[in-house]
Parts: structure tokens; C-alpha cells; sequence
């Protein structure tokens, strides 16, 4: 028989993460672990990443249902009921994977999980003072990316524009892609002014430049922008035929796909095909799990991209964030991240 429990792990942050909603000194997550009764030595981990203000399912009952799941884990038949809870469905779709590969934190099976492909990523650059901002920019192209991704909306905007101004004086758009993330920052009224400032900079794309739920003002801007805008948070709750209503309401040039918040990789998998049906771009990203989950997602990304290429750096650069990370597989060389086999997972930090 089947049988899953769960355990609460907090993660630290190396430095203060800034966004537009705060900055964030730790993050706690989940981990889930799942077995056969009869071989509990091999089991497959998930990690269930609830975000605290953003993921949809961030409501009081979050751990009554995760432990409820678990206790009956072995009468389930479907977990599709977990749609309204998006992390914990996460969670498990990555462990029932895990333990059907054989427990050895193998989830999607391709060439990138026998160190034969990598997936390039982008650099991401947290909010800050604009002295901070600048040196994490400086240490991201020394290190050798060609795309560049700035949280903006917390500082002066002025003093962004003086970062991107930066940037481009010393590297082309050839050279250097620059995109940047409001997390809906953004009044409806100051966007359009504000994206025409950015567009001086060359950039390939704004990530939620106003908050969510604004559809009509959303489909405006995108009608109008001078820079291509990715929907971000817009996406997170959206179920069903709404998810068609919204990309046709909005139009936006992109979508930014978050397994974690989206309903798992089946709910981000639907998002993928009817953006591609529209002619809309999409990349994936991480949504600041610890490494076990962007484990999962970075094979499932190399999985999607074997059929489907897009060309664009994935946001898959987290797995440095934490200070007591857990051990991971993925190992970065500049741009790229990469799967090496060999490494072995102490995963001595857990309790279960």
C-alpha cells in the first residue's frame, strides 16, 4: 500500500531577498515523501512550495489539508481534487514520479537527466539599493549571462532607468537580453508612461507591469505597449475556461509558467498549449523552491523543451538563494544548468 507524510522546513535566505511585496528573509515550504509499505527504503520526494501572499492555495487550512492527504494517501485513487491546492498537488506529482522511477529523484527521465543536454537560465537580480543592485549585476555578467532579469518597482524609478542605462552603455541588446519584473508594481495610469521610459533600453520583455485582475486595463497595455509584457501573477487561481478567457481578454506576448502555483505540471502544461494555440510565448521559471523542487522543475522543463524549444532562457538560477539548501543534482556553469548524475543527495536535514 501507498503511504505519504509530510514535514515543514524553513529556508533562509543568504542576503534579503527585496520585491515589490517586501522583502523576504526565509521561506517555509513542505516536503513530501512517499512509499510502498512494503519497500519504505525506496520512496520519492516532493516538495509541496506554498507561497506565502501569492500562491492561491495560502489559506489558514493549507497543512490540515496536506495532513489529511497523507493519512488517506493510501485509499487515493485520483488527486485531482488538489486542483484548488496547487503546491501540495505539486508535491506529490513530484514524489509519486520520483518513487515510479525507482526513488532516485528522477522525475522526468531525458538526456538532461544523464548530463547529456543543459537548459540555459537567466540571471536574476533582486531589488535593493541601486549600489547593491549594480554589483549583482556586475557579478551576473562576469559570470557569463546573456540574459538579465531586474525586480524593479521597490527603489526610485529613476534610479532603475540609471541602472538599465548602465547596462546598455556597456553591452548591446546583441549582447546582453535585459528583462525586467514589476510584480505588478505599476498604477494602470503610470504604466503606459513608464514602459515607453523602459523601452529606451531595449528591453525583450516586462513581467506583470500592473497588478493582477485588471484584465481591461492588462489588454490595453498589451495592445499598446511599446515593450513585449509577460503575465505572471495574472495566472495563479485562473482554472478551467477561464484560462482561455484570459489569454483572449489580455493578448499578452507572453505567459511565465510556474508549476508550483499553476496547478502542477499538468495545470502549467494546459497554460503552454493554449498560449502556443494563441501564438503566445511562454518560458518557465521557479517560484523560489527549495532545490528539491527546482529539481523537478528544471526536468521537466529539459522534458517540454525536447518538443518544444523556445529559444528563451528559462528562470530556473535559484538554487544558490538558501542557506541551508538541501543538496542538489543541478550544478550551474554560467548560463547554463546542467544534471550530473553522479552527484549523490544527502538528505540528512530532513525529519520526516
Amino acid at each position: 500500500m501507498l503511504q505519504a507524510t509530510y514535514s515543514k522546513y524553513n529556508l533562509h535566505f543568504k542576503q534579503p531577498a527585496g520585491t515589490s511585496r517586501g522583502v523576504l528573509m526565509e521561506k517555509e515550504t513542505w516536503f513530501v515523501k512517499v512509499w510502498e509499505s512494503e519497500q519504505p527504503e525506496i520512496y520519492g520526494l516532493g516538495e509541496c512550495a506554498l507561497f506565502r501572499g501569492l500562491s492561491a492555495d495560502d489559506r489558514p487550512e493549507f497543512e490540515k489539508i496536506l495532513k489529511e492527504t497523507c493519512e488517506g494517501f493510501g485509499s487515493l485513487r485520483d488527486i485531482r481534487y488538489l486542483r484548488d491546492w496547487s503546491s501540495i498537488q505539486f508535491g506529490l506529482d513530484t514524489a509519486i514520479a520520483d518513487l515510479n522511477n525507482g526513488g532516485k529523484r528522477i522525475i522526468y527521465p531525458t538526456p538532461f537527466t544523464e548530463g547529456q543536454t543543459d537548459v540555459e537560465i537567466n540571471g536574476l537580480i533582486w531589488m535593493g539599493s541601486k549600489d547593491s543592485m549594480r554589483q549583482q549585476i556586475i557579478k551576473k555578467l562576469e559570470a557569463g549571462f546573456h540574459c538579465i532579469k531586474l525586480k524593479i518597482g521597490a527603489i526610485d524609478f529613476d534610479a532603475e532607468l540609471d541602472l538599465l542605462r548602465m547596462i546598455r552603455s556597456q553591452f548591446s541588446k546583441e549582447l546582453i537580453e535585459l528583462r525586467v519584473d514589476a510584480n505588478g508594481a505599476f498604477s494602470p495610469e503610470d504604466a503606459p508612461r513608464k514602459l515607453e521610459q523602459l523601452a529606451q533600453y531595449d528591453i525583450h520583455s516586462i513581467e506583470q507591469p500592473i497588478r493582477q485582475g485588471q484584465w481591461e486595463e492588462m489588454s490595453r497595455l498589451c495592445r499598446n505597449t511599446p515593450i513585449p509584457i509577460a503575465l505572471d501573477e495574472e495566472l495563479i487561481g485562473i482554472e478551467g475556461l477561464n484560462k482561455d478567457k484570459l489569454l483572449d481578454t489580455i493578448r499578452p506576448q507572453y505567459v511565465v509558467i510556474k508549476p508550483s502555483l499553476l496547478g502542477s505540471f499538468s495545470g502549467s502544461w494546459e497554460w503552454i498549449a493554449r498560449s502556443r494555440e494563441r501564438n503566445i510565448g511562454w518560458w518557465i521559471t521557479s517560484a523560489l523552491e527549495s532545490n528539491i523542487g527546482l529539481n523537478a522543475i528544471a526536468q521537466w522543463t529539459a522534458y517540454i523543451l525536447e518538443c518544444h524549444p523556445t529559444g528563451i532562457p528559462q528562470g530556473l538560477g535559484t538554487g544558490q538563494l538558501y542557506t541551508n539548501n538541501t543538496p542538489s543534482p543541478l550544478e550551474q556553469t554560467g548560463s547554463t544548468i546542467r544534471y550530473n548524475p553522479q552527484a549523490s543527495w544527502n538528505l540528512s536535514p530532513l525529519s520526516f
